[in-house]
């Protein structure tokens, strides 16, 4: 089975531009770049245009990329001040120099539709979620949509960050499976693959997830963006040969990337909705 999740992503994108249009607010999404990244200002532009379709207000602040921690902070503190700014996404990596987690600290969290700052982080694991960082949280979607059932199930997450491995591993936790979390380090990886009914991959290398690192029948959710030995986009599985083994797989493009923009777009709105009544 494939896990479609561009269709998943449509469905999204509509309820939530019905949702903005019955609200009769005007939700607003800052984005903040810094420096010239291309795959960063081709990923923001790809979060203005989702923000059009749906009904949701974007603003860009742009500084350049020999600015100061203080600097990106004090343009984050003016974001946080603006009431007509609902959400604030600092676009990652920061350039060298700068201290991403203090700017991280710095997103007011009930604007934090990144899900990043630390209480967000600790509501998460706490298992009282109030913002989710978007990759993960688009991944719980994908599987409640597809009805795969995560009760009692051996989860391993492959990849440790603190934007997809952590969280994804605290979701699949609140979600009653039994969490496994590798990392570069991890002795007997392809043993601990092995044992996942969900392997979640974010682990950045271009097709490394072969068919003797998953146990048959396994769902496989493959995180990673990567590009092949011939410059093509590929994700952490070798898609053709392991798709015969598994139950199910999302794609790569078109699995897990269109569900981290929608369910930004649903974190935008419900910021809206929660400062509105502030």
């Amino acid at each position: 089975m494939i896990i479609d999740g561009k269709a998943v992503s449509e469905k999204i994108l509509a309820a939530v531009s019905k949702e903005v249009a019955d609200s009769g607010l005007t939700p607003c999404l800052a984005t903040v770049i810094v420096g010239d990244d291309p795959a960063s200002q081709m990923y923001v532009r790809m979060k203005h245009k989702a923000c059009d379709r749906v009904g949701i207000k974007s603003v860009g602040v742009v500084l350049p990329g020999t600015s100061t921690t203080g600097e990106v902070v004090n343009a984050v503190a003016k974001l946080n001040a603006d009431d007509s700014v609902h959400g604030i996404l600092v676009q990652l990596p920061l350039p060298n120099g700068i201290d991403t987690e203090a700017v991280i600290e710095s997103v007011s969290p009930e604007k934090d539709v990144d899900g990043f700052h630390p209480y967000n982080i600790g509501q998460l694991f706490s298992g009282r979620p109030e913002f989710v960082p978007c990759t993960p949280g688009g991944i719980m979607t994908l599987l409640a949509e597809y009805k795969i059932d995560t009760k009692g199930k051996k989860a391993v997450v492959v990849g440790r960050s603190v934007d997809v491995g952590r969280p994804m591993a605290a979701l699949m936790i609140n979600a009653d499976a039994t969490v496994t979390v590798c990392h570069s380090k991890t002795d007997n990886l392809a043993d601990e693959m092995r044992k996942a009914d969900i392997l979640i991959s974010a682990i950045g290398r271009a097709k490394f997830v072969k068919p003797d690192m998953v146990k048959e029948g396994a769902v496989l959710i493959d995180v990673g963006i990567n590009q092949d030995e011939n410059g093509k986009l590929c994700g952490d599985a070798d898609f053709e040969a392991v798709k015969d083994k598994i139950s199910a797989i999302t794609p790569v493009p078109g699995g897990v990337g269109p569900m981290t923009i929608a369910t930004l777009m649903q974190n935008t709105l419900k910021a809206a909705r929660i400062l509105s009544k502030n």
